[in-house]
């Protein structure tokens, strides 16, 4: 019985001593305590990723939007720098159709004025046969012409015109003053003025000073035009029945006037001639007897 009883006692001796000498249970939770409190769960590290994610997209924005800014402000400054530019030219433009406004007015106030000095330069105009377009019927006397219905057999020469119905006066001028007049009455269409010598005859003609053509037409009965560059609409208080042509070979200046009116109807100043001028004329087309009446060169003078 005392040996069970000592038997225990070493047992549980053996036991107490064990519990004492061995740490394990008691160290291992104290380590696991403090990987706890030292190391960041999962959840803070991945909040700190995000974050640094989030500083780095905020940064791009930014960039994004400063770029987008600089680019703005380019623009703007590049549209203001285009308002600019087009502002002056508005105003050039403006100032220079005051300047074009005023010689117009100052012609035709001067025109009553100078009228009995166009006598003094009136010329006596006679069509050229030669440059006459095969659809023109001339007067024997070179002073009328019309367009007809069908097309003559004439001659081919280097001056005649072939896709326009137009023809042009014998004399040309390079130089000095010359004044004409020309009867329009009954016509719905035609083109008057003077036109360079070398010019292309033998294509479809564009009424141009570019192209060497001073001229002003009618067409449709009603709708006067400056065949300039561009095309100036002309507003005219009455009809004209009598067109004065006057030319300044010098000051490069072509004027139109309605005679019976005494009034100016257009002028191209300020225009470099080379070469010669000769008076041109088109009756334009018939359109089935409408426009049959001829253009008629007229002599000059003084209209009271």
């Amino acid at each position: 019985m005392d040996s069970i009883y000592e038997n225990s006692d070493i047992i549980n001796t053996t036991i107490s001593s064990d519990e004492k000498r061995s740490p394990f249970k008691g160290n291992f939770t104290e380590e696991q305590e403090s990987e706890r409190k030292v190391s960041p769960s999962k959840w803070t590290k991945g909040l700190l990723i995000l974050l640094g994610l989030t500083l780095v997209f905020a940064l791009g924005g930014l960039c994004a939007l400063w770029i987008l800014y600089n680019n703005k402000l380019a623009d703007f400054k590049s549209l203001n720098e285009q308002h600019i530019m087009v502002s002056k030219q508005l105003a050039a433009q403006v100032i220079n159709n005051t300047v074009m406004i005023r010689e117009q007015e100052e012609l035709r106030t001067n025109y009553t004025r100078v009228r009995e000095q166009f006598l003094l330069l009136g010329v006596d105009v006679t069509l050229d046969p030669n440059t006459a377009h095969p659809y023109l019927i001339l007067s024997d006397d070179g002073k009328q012409v019309r367009c007809g219905d069908t097309g003559q057999k004439l001659p081919e020469k280097p001056e005649r015109f072939n896709n326009s119905v137009c023809v042009l006066g014998k004399e040309g001028f390079s130089s000095g003053r010359f004044y004409f007049e020309v009867q329009v009455k009954g016509k719905t269409e035609w083109d008057l003025g003077v036109a360079r010598e070398s010019i292309n005859r033998k294509v479809q003609i564009i009424l141009t000073p570019s192209n060497g053509f001073w001229t002003v037409w009618l067409r449709n009965g009603n709708e006067y035009k400056a065949l300039s560059d561009p095309f100036v609409s002309l507003c005219l208080r009455v009809k004209p029945q009598r067109v004065g042509v006057f030319v300044d070979y010098e000051e490069g200046l072509v004027s139109f006037y309605d005679v019976e009116s005494s009034s100016h109807i257009y002028s191209f100043t300020g225009q470099s001639f080379t070469g010669k001028l000769y008076p041109y004329f088109s009756p334009s087309l018939n359109y089935g007897g409408k426009n049959s009446a001829p253009l008629i060169i007229t002599p000059v003078k003084y209209n009271k």
